[in-house]
């Protein structure tokens, strides 16, 4: 019970700030050892599940939380939806959260980082948002100093900064390869502690990347042609595989096929390999 002073409450806050922190540097330190895979939930059900599966880490999805919601992804969301979302993902596992925040959900540099702040706030471990509004690259200054303010807002060493650029998501650069260095090195002297680059689907542009990049390379595999496994990512160089939407996509097409059979032959195939009812039920302590 809180004293009329507010100690209790303080010394709660004070502990709680301190488990966020220690989540922070658990999840820096994963950039550090051998490369490790992060994969991406979107609930609090599927969090739970990939975190009895053995990954010291989680990611969230926004594409997987914007289509549980029933939108597309892009900033259809609500980011006070996706907040709550990312909340309840913190809350429902013991191991670190790195949050995708889209475009930051702000226009300038101090509302990204009031963005961050409240992701502090709800305990993430690190988070990222991309440096592209519209499928068009932000100017280079101003990409920076949204990359500023967020680490500005997040406690370094306690926080993960993922900057995200999208030169080669895109599609709009003329080269790819020379803008992604050129902005990864900027936001890197901007306080960025791993550089995530979507889209790049060669070895041969993610083993230069991997070189001329002064920070951890992010790789998300299974978009578009990139079906590099992650033992192959870790060999040339990538130091975090994450998954983007891909499990969110894998699981719903589970279920457009389910549906499909039920409502065409009446049959249950789908169900084969599927976890048992008193077996869901303890994997989530009920």
């Amino acid at each position: 019970m809180a004293t009329d002073d507010g100690t209790n409450d303080a010394a709660h806050a004070a502990l709680e700030a301190g488990e966020a922190r220690a989540r922070g540097a658990a999840l820096l330190a994963l950039h550090t050892g051998p490369g490790f895979v992060i994969p991406n939930a979107w609930d609090a059900g599927s969090a739970r599940m990939l975190e009895q599966a053995g990954f010291p880490a989680i990611a969230t999805t926004s594409a997987g939380i914007a289509w549980s919601c029933g939108v597309p992804d892009g900033g259809a969301l609500e980011p006070d939806r996706m907040f709550e979302r990312v909340a309840e993902i913190v809350r429902a596992v013991r191991v670190p959260v790195s949050a995708d925040l889209e475009a930051g959900y702000g226009d300038t540099p101090d509302e990204v980082g009031r963005t961050v702040e409240r992701a502090v706030r709800l305990g993430v471990a690190g988070a990222n948002f991309e440096d592209a509004v519209g499928g068009r690259l932000l100017d280079l200054e101003d990409a920076v100093g949204r990359v500023a303010a967020a680490r500005a807002a997040a406690p370094a060493g306690g926080f993960v900064l993922n900057a995200r650029t999208d030169a080669y998501f895109t599609g709009t650069s003329a080269d790819p390869f020379a803008d992604t260095v050129e902005r990864a090195r900027r936001y890197v002297e901007a306080g960025a502690d791993c550089v995530f680059v979507p889209g790049v689907n060669e070895e041969e542009d993610i083993r230069r990347l991997v070189e001329a990049i002064p920070a951890p390379l992010n790789i998300v595999a299974g978009l578009a042609r990139n079906v590099i496994p992650a033992p192959r990512l870790f060999a040339l160089g990538v130091q975090r595989v994450s998954i983007g939407g891909g499990l969110a996509r894998a699981a719903l097409g589970l279920v457009e096929r389910a549906g499909r059979e039920l409502a065409e032959h009446g049959t249950l195939g789908f169900l084969d390999g599927a976890l048992g009812y008193a077996e869901v039920q303890r994997r989530f302590g009920g």
